[in-house]
């Protein structure tokens, strides 16, 4: 079974917690997210949050490896 919306999470226990970290990447690369719709965002802004938390998960996986 394929779901086509990206936003979902595979562990619905993980959601709030998946929330807090995008909201603590977006504070990190200064841009200021709301609760709830943030389609306001350029794309800019959105990319810089994923890319801090991409970089942010793969430093917790080199730490663990230690």
């Amino acid at each position: 079974m394929s779901d086509s919306n990206n936003s979902n999470v595979m562990v619905p226990e993980a959601k709030e917690a998946m929330n807090r970290f995008k909201m603590e990447a977006a504070n990190e690369v200064g841009v200021n997210l709301k609760q709830g719709y943030n389609g306001d965002l350029t794309s800019r802004q959105a990319g810089s949050i994923g890319g801090q938390m991409v970089k942010k998960m793969i430093k917790s996986y080199e730490q663990s490896m230690k």
